[in-house]
């Protein structure tokens, strides 16, 4: 380059013929259409960073990431209120097909999402289910659950897999699995899960998982870091390995950037008076706590600070709200979260908390029962740049038939 011009020597006779075309085409000079594609690289910046070789005349490579959404087809198990649905479509995932026994539950996923799931998975027809790309399931946790082990023992119930009402609906999971064979599973349950029974629940679900010929991936991810609550949660993700014959590249996601949300951001500011504790509970919680901690235990009730993160929401917070208490100063006695306060806690967006299809003794219960759609959509976005690259590598194109 000299006194700002620039002399290419040596132009390949194709790059010319095109300069010649696409210059009288557009009616430039040579110099206009050169200085315009030029002007048009920059703009672009073609992801590229100076100097365009790093060394001797080596290219620099840039890294691209794979695209966040990819249409694909998913079906939705024990699907309570949808939320792996929510999260599952706000990354490109059309449902096919859903499945859920409780009856109020399937009240508001119909007014949510205009469709009735289908009943009792026992008496489904794997046939009749539609291919998928994803299964999705949060399968019944309370047979696992710290709280509902220890609610059976005293009752002498049966527990885990021994339970035939709930525990062994995973074995009915599986059945649909081997049959549908979809490429990817995507499944929740209760921290508790790896260590029930000596950690032999876990084992055998390994094992079926493994024998069904999957990769399987396990993480308890705190959604701390995206709604303010302490809930942990075991989420299982698994890859087909006659589709993936190698162990795919998974990896759960990181926490997102930025503050991480506080109680305060989801509180009403004026709550309708029916939330506030009556004086004759409050004193009884205080001395339920109080006789607990004469004793050493830690049972008893939890003020939340606004500033802070709440305890695990469950599905008994309907009946005094104990974990989860909002103080009201002033001396005042304080409240319960409100049904769609604890929509919000979970983090459901405003357009499924403001309709609320049923009663708070049964919204407590569905929220308290829900996954975080935000976090499986944090873990189905990781998914997706998997099934984006094994797509690529494995066609070549998206579109174009292989010949």
């Amino acid at each position: 380059m000299k006194n700002k011009q620039i002399l290419v020597r040596n132009v390949p006779g194709h790059l010319q013929a095109w300069i010649e075309r696409e210059r009288a085409r557009q009616c430039l000079s040579q110099q206009e259409f050169v200085l315009t594609v030029l002007e048009q690289a920059a703009a672009a910046n073609l992801a590229l960073e100076m100097p365009l070789f790093a060394g001797e005349w080596s290219p620099t490579v840039v890294e691209k990431p794979m695209p966040a959404c990819l249409p694909f087809r998913f079906v939705d198990l024990f699907a309570g209120i949808g939320g792996f649905r929510i999260a599952l479509e706000n990354v490109g995932g059309r449902c096919v097909f859903s499945s859920e026994w409780d009856k109020y539950s399937q009240r508001t996923y119909r007014t949510w999402f205009g469709e009735t799931p289908e009943g009792d998975i026992r008496q489904i027809p794997p046939s009749s289910i539609p291919d998928h790309d994803i299964l999705a399931a949060g399968f019944p946790c309370q047979p696992f659950s710290i709280a509902g082990v220890s609610k059976r023992k005293s009752l002498g119930m049966a527990h885990g897999f021994k339970c035939v009402a709930q525990g062994n609906l995973f074995f009915n999971l599986a059945t649909i699995i081997n049959a549908k064979r979809p490429p990817v599973l995507l499944l929740e349950n209760v921290k508790n899960l790896q260590s029930h029974d000596g950690g032999r629940t876990w084992a055998v679900i390994k094992q079926t998982l493994d024998d069904l010929r999957y990769w399987i991936f396990d993480k308890i991810i705190d959604a701390s870091a995206w709604v303010p609550q302490h809930r942990e949660r075991i989420y299982i993700v698994c890859f087909d390995k006659d589709e993936f014959r190698q162990r795919p590249e998974f990896a759960f996601p990181l926490k997102p950037d930025g503050e991480p949300p506080k109680l305060a951001d989801i509180l009403d500011a004026e709550p309708d008076l029916k939330y506030t504790l009556t004086a004759h509970l409050w004193t009884y919680l205080q001395e339920y706590a109080e006789r607990h901690r004469a004793k050493g235990n830690g049972f008893g009730f939890g003020i939340a600070s606004p500033q802070g993160i709440t305890r695990t929401l469950s599905a008994r917070y309907y009946k005094d709200g104990s974990e989860i208490l909002i103080a009201q100063g002033d001396g005042r006695v304080p409240r319960r979260l409100t049904p769609v306060e604890c929509g919000r806690l979970m983090g459901f967006d405003e357009r499924y908390v403001n309709r609320i299809a049923v009663s708070d003794t049964q919204a407590y219960k569905q929220f308290g029962n829900a996954v975080v759609p935000r976090v499986v959509q944090a873990v189905a976005s990781e998914i997706l740049k998997v099934l984006s690259d094994g797509l690529l590598k494995k066609n070549g194109c998206l579109l174009k038939r292989a010949s």
